[in-house]
């Protein structure tokens, strides 16, 4: 059951697509996806599982099993960073420790996304609530980062926290208020509102995921180089850290009684890195970091690995566990 978990996730055509922009780099190809369309390509998708997200909310309303969900989001969100950064200290001065750690404790919404599609492929479904979930996981780890970075940077640290600066990125950096705001909208607009944009934003989803991951690999493909950057203590990090708070998530959502689709969705954000909101919200409140490394492990390292090996792992557990 394992491996065809793992050749179906690896045979689904937007991961099919990744591989073949990371190979074509490799094979030093000169496929490249013109800009401004990955912009595009990231607006759309967001807004996508915004919509979607607002009318599957609509339909299932504001219940004690939402309630749940959101709670457990905000534990993960604030307890990741803060064991991965006190972990990175280890072998890392403050500043990288903060600035990995917070990339680790925040979410990805591609990883998402692909799950989501994964999980559609076996006939399954998850709670539209889980868009809220990822929404609320997005933020906290800068704030908690940025709080860590306060207590323990050094004494003669001439640099300031700006703290409403760090509030208005972590909170209105545009993945986050585009997430937020489509999600109301397709609370507010219900069935028949959902039903008016689904041509759009729902049967062509899929096509426009295969595209986006398309880039996604290019670009994977073009920072492979810096992976010697990060050392093999990153390395291993990048990759047993998320399997970790995978599985905590797993465990967590067994205890707290959730639902099977949104177990998994639930362990895949745990799991997930930050390559787009945290590293920008990082360059600005810590210019010390250095974002080859943190960049490199998220983008690199932690997104191919729950793409391609990591998904159909969760699900693997999660279908042992509930049956």
């Amino acid at each position: 059951m394992g491996f065809e978990l793992f050749l179906q996730n690896i045979l689904n055509p937007p991961v099919l697509m990744f591989l073949l922009g990371l190979v074509a780099v490799l094979l030093k190809t000169e496929l490249e996806v013109p800009q401004p369309l990955p912009k595009l390509f990231s607006l759309y998708l967001l807004i996508a599982i915004g919509l979607h997200g607002g009318y599957e909310l609509s339909k299932s309303g504001i219940n004690f099993e939402v309630f749940k969900v959101l709670l457990l989001a905000m534990f993960m969100a604030i307890v990741v960073p803060i064991y991965a950064f006190f972990i990175l200290r280890l072998k890392l001065d403050v500043y990288n420790a903060v600035a990995i750690a917070a990339t680790y404790g925040s979410i990805s919404a591609v990883t998402f996304i692909t799950a989501g599609s994964f999980l559609n492929s076996l006939g399954q479904s998850y709670g539209g609530y889980m868009v809220a979930a990822m929404t609320l996981m997005e933020s906290p780890a800068i704030v908690i980062a940025l709080i860590l970075l306060s207590i323990f940077a050094k004494a003669n640290n001439n640099s300031q926290i700006i703290w409403s600066e760090v509030f208005r990125e972590s909170f209105l950096n545009p993945s986050v208020y585009l997430l937020m705001g489509t999600l109301i909208i397709g609370f507010l607009g219900g069935e028949k509102g959902w039903k008016a944009v689904e041509p759009l934003f729902g049967t062509l989803f899929k096509g426009m995921l295969a595209f986006f991951l398309l880039d996604m690999g290019i670009v994977a493909g073009r920072r492979i180089a810096e992976i010697k950057k990060v050392g093999t203590f990153l390395l291993a990090f990048g990759i047993f850290l998320p399997l970790f708070n995978a599985f905590v998530g797993i465990i967590l959502a067994k205890l707290f009684g959730l639902f099977k689709g949104d177990a998994f969705m639930f362990s895949v954000l745990c799991a997930s890195a930050s390559y787009i909101a945290v590293p920008a919200a990082m360059r600005l409140s810590v210019p010390e970091a250095n974002p080859s490394l943190y960049v490199t492990m998220s983008l690199t390292i932690t997104f191919p690995f729950n793409i391609a090996i990591g998904i159909p792992i969760y699900y693997y557990f999660i279908n042992w566990l509930w049956g």
